[in-house]
């Protein structure tokens, strides 16, 4: 029988891309950590990056 995939919300993926980024832990952990697979949490990484290039932060 074929696995359901799992759905993560919003602000489930900004905060674990904020803990790969800020934490000092492997990614791997992280994601071991989340319950998330790591090619899962790089996708939310690279989605993340792209949407800053795109449209960067405003300097505080």
């Amino acid at each position: 029988m074929p696995q359901a995939y799992q759905r993560f919300t919003k602000e489930f993926q900004d905060e674990a891309v904020r803990l790969a980024l800020t934490s000092g832990r492997s990614r791997r952990e992280v994601a071991a950590d989340l319950g998330v697979g790591l090619s899962t949490l790089r996708h939310w990484i690279d989605r993340r990056r792209e949407r800053e290039i795109d449209d960067p932060p405003e300097d505080r």
